[in-house]
């Protein structure tokens, strides 16, 4: 199935940035269109799964706000199948259900960032700015990187489509962690520590608790790694942060 938008998008500087809400909940889903709406975002919203995936087959968004709990589907099995049909669009998961397992599950699944509910408006206005700054935004180049890809083991890095590949084929990477992956990979031997990397990737500062950047960093050995208990590529510096070793000369 082609999820992909039947024109090219333009850059979130040129144009509104254009956000879908998902959400069974009436008037909890008016409430946050009306506030994104005032905020300068274009805003749609649908109240399920079904009508999630005829909105994203007939344009194109920046970013989807999710509720985990749908009426016909569960948002973060729903949003990973698509992935896996090719639909790229940054999510930001939004859950009664607040405890960190929940969040861990859901960073786990693919979901860019996770919001317990309630919330506030400002709180989630500047989620979906953060998230839209560093997916829209063009991936920093290092004084290393000769050319648009960089090749290590059986794996490619294409920064300008922002894609992973491994032998040819793509590999399922949110925007996030494939932001996380271009900063570590384009300075590599250079150890960063969590907050360092937690400003580079998300542009804010690192908070502990919420263990966001160690599940993504798990998540991207379990791709790249021939035993991610043993990492070569993305390995841990204690009590700095993480590094990336590229393959020897």
């Amino acid at each position: 199935m082609d999820l992909s938008p039947q024109y090219k998008a333009a850059t979130a500087t040129e144009r509104t940035v254009r956000v879908l809400v998902v959400d069974d909940d009436e008037k909890l889903r008016s409430f946050i269109l009306r506030h994104l709406e005032q905020a300068g975002f274009h805003a749609t919203g649908v109240g399920d799964g079904r009508q999630m995936e005829r909105a994203i087959r007939r344009e194109y968004f920046d970013i989807a706000v999710v509720d985990l709990m749908l009426p016909d589907a569960d948002g973060l099995q729903l949003c990973t199948r698509l992935r896996a049909e090719g639909w790229e669009t940054p999510v930001l998961m939004l859950s009664a259900r607040g405890d960190e397992v929940d969040r861990v599950v859901g960073l786990e699944m693919g979901a860019d960032d996770y919001l317990a509910k309630p919330c506030s408006a400002r709180e989630l206005i500047a989620r979906i700015r953060a998230i839209t700054r560093r997916t829209q935004a063009p991936v920093a180049r290092h004084s290393v990187a000769k050319s648009d890809n960089y090749r290590f083991g059986a794996f490619e890095i294409d920064y300008t489509s922002r894609t992973l590949r491994r032998d040819g084929s793509p590999l399922p990477l949110s925007p996030t962690e494939f932001a996380l992956l271009s900063v570590l990979s384009q300075r590599p031997n250079r150890p960063l520590s969590r907050d360092q990397l937690s400003v580079l990737v998300s542009g804010k500062d690192y908070r502990p608790e919420e263990r966001t950047l160690d599940v993504r960093i798990s998540r991207l050995r379990r791709l790249i790694e021939d035993n991610p208990d043993r990492p070569t590529y993305l390995r841990t510096v204690w009590g700095v942060g993480y590094v990336f070793v590229p393959d020897e000369p």
